[in-house]
């Protein structure tokens, strides 16, 4: 799982926190368009443009060791697809642009509809304590004051991320492999200490999700996957996403690999992420562009329900999206995710019409759960580059 390339899966990573601070910089130092084109050569132009700098950034990536990158935009009416690499390291079977990867942190937005349903149903209130309907919730985390619903939906509860105490307290391979319940993951955090108190700023923590998703699964009594299911999925025509469970991963799936212990490890469908509402789902580019686009133009949620999950307090964390200016005006909208051996990133501006969704599997060798740094030419930051390049010539 991820934290937000902030420009921040699963961000599970804690020192991809940094990111937060990075993304603000890189909003103000990319360049972009100030205006619309009007002529068709105009147009013509940029859309070879974006569509040379995605090529060209997913030849990097190869060189550089990614196994996999598959790429999706849609720019004022057109949609374009990439696909470079394999899907599995060791085999000829050639990556496509509909395959499947884990989409680490991108799942936040998700659940975040999910849970502002249950706002728009009357089932919980967003400044409801979240002691009010999860009874066990203190002796969980032991908080430091009240934490409401939207302070989980944006990150401002305090409550540590987990899986810092998860990576730091076995072997990774068992870290990685081990399945546990959302209420053990949760009770990890209490070995770690709070960053702030609930509603003083915004710190970002996995451990917020986790908490969502109990909270779904108590007031609809169903399952994280289900709901997901029927609240997203299903109503978008999304059939190439779910949360990821037991068994095997889809025969179109991109792998990645990472090197642990010296082996060589497959991190598709690893225990610790099935089941996960903080960083679990698996998805395509192109299904990934199709939730945003029907988010952002008001078919899964009223759009007063739109303007709260929009709004960020704090300048970066809205409810379950993160926010960066478009230089073309207004706000783009996404999110990052990042698992063991996977990145992916989607930014959509607001009105839906330049997407662009970036997904790779990264060198294996590259995977370290305690390092971050913004000059990795294979991390977070370089896939936002991409994107919000690809949107900025496009005004």
């Amino acid at each position: 799982m991820s934290e937000p390339a902030k420009p921040g899966s699963v961000k599970l990573l804690p020192p991809l926190r940094r990111l937060l601070v990075l993304a603000a910089i890189l909003a103000v130092m990319l360049t972009g368009c100030t205006g619309s084109p009007t002529a068709p050569v105009q147009t013509t132009q940029a859309a070879a443009k974006y569509r040379t700098g995605l090529e060209d950034f997913s030849r990097r990536m190869l060189d550089l060791g990614a196994p996999a990158v598959l790429i999706e935009a849609r720019i004022n009416g057109e949609v374009w697809s990439h696909a470079g690499g394999v899907r599995s390291l060791g085999s000829a079977a050639p990556a496509e642009a509909s395959d499947s990867t884990h989409i680490g942190s991108v799942t936040k937005s998700m659940v975040a509809v999910s849970v502002l349903k249950l706002v728009e149903d009357g089932l919980v209130q967003l400044d409801d304590p979240v002691a009010n309907h999860l009874p066990d919730f203190d002796s969980l985390v032991n908080p430091r004051g009240a934490v409401t619903v939207a302070h989980l939906l944006r990150h401002e509860s305090g409550i540590p991320s987990y899986e810092e105490e998860l990576f730091s307290s076995r072997p990774i391979r068992q870290a990685l492999t081990q399945k546990l319940s959302l209420g053990e993951s949760l009770a990890l955090s209490r070995a770690m200490p709070w960053v702030r108190t609930p509603g003083s700023g915004a710190d970002y923590s996995n451990s917020n999700y986790v908490v969502l998703g109990l909270l779904l699964e108590r007031l609809r009594g169903r399952p994280v996957a289900e709901i997901l299911r029927n609240d997203v999925f299903e109503p978008l025509g999304m059939k190439d996403t779910h949360l990821t469970g037991t068994g095997t991963p889809p025969s179109t799936m991109i792998h990645g690999q990472l090197e642990v212990d010296g082996e060589r490890l497959d991190s598709a469908y690893l225990g610790a992420i099935v089941g996960n509402p903080a960083g679990g789902v698996v998805s395509t580019v192109g299904d990934l562009n199709t939730f945003y686009a029907s988010l952002m133009e008001g078919r899964l949620l009223k759009p007063a329900t739109l303007q709260q999950m929009q709004l960020a307090p704090f300048g970066f964390f809205g409810m379950g999206l993160l926010r960066w200016k478009d230089l073309c005006g207004g706000f783009y909208y996404g999110h990052d995710g990042d698992w063991a051996g996977y990145r992916t990133m989607v930014v959509t501006s607001a009105d839906a019409k330049r997407q662009v969704a970036i997904a790779i599997t990264y060198p294996p060798e590259s995977w370290d759960p305690a390092a971050y740094s913004p000059d990795n030419p294979v991390g977070p930051d370089a896939l936002y580059r991409a994107a919000r390049t690809a949107l900025d010539v496009n005004c």
